[in-house]
C-alpha cells in the first residue's frame, strides 16, 4: 500500500459521533439508514452494517464518522459521510471504529 502525504491526511475530518437511530432500508440485506448525532448538526448515512449488529445493538453507540467524504445517495437516500469500522480479512467481522472514554460529540480525530 502506498503511503499517504502528510497534507492529505489533513484533508480528513473524522468526528465523535452518536447513532440516534438504524432502520432498515426497503430491498438491503446488508444496509441500515443511520441517523448520528455530531453534536452541532445530526446527519443522515447508510451503513452496511446489517449483518453484523442489530438496530438496537446501533442506537446509542458512540462511533468514529468521516464526515466531509463526498455525499453518495445510496438506495434513493444521500449519506453524508460514513461510519468507520475494523473488518477482519474475510469480512466475517465488523466492529465500529469508537473512542474511549467519555468525550463530547463532533470532538475530532487526529
Amino acid at each position: 500500500m502506498d503511503n499517504v502525504k502528510f497534507d492529505d491526511w489533513t484533508k480528513f475530518d473524522l468526528r465523535v459521533a452518536e447513532i440516534l437511530e438504524a432502520e432498515e432500508v426497503e430491498g438491503a440485506d446488508k444496509l441500515y439508514k443511520l441517523k448520528v448525532d455530531l453534536g452541532t448538526e445530526t446527519r443522515i448515512l447508510m451503513a452496511g452494517l446489517k449483518q453484523h449488529y442489530s438496530k438496537d445493538d446501533l442506537q446509542g453507540k458512540r462511533c468514529i464518522v468521516f464526515t466531509n467524504l463526498e455525499p453518495r445517495t445510496i438506495r434513493g437516500v444521500e449519506s453524508k459521510g460514513m461510519v468507520l469500522a475494523a473488518v477482519n480479512g474475510d469480512g466475517s467481522e465488523v466492529k465500529l471504529l469508537c473512542a474511549s472514554g467519555d468525550i463530547e460529540l463532533g470532538s475530532r480525530v487526529s
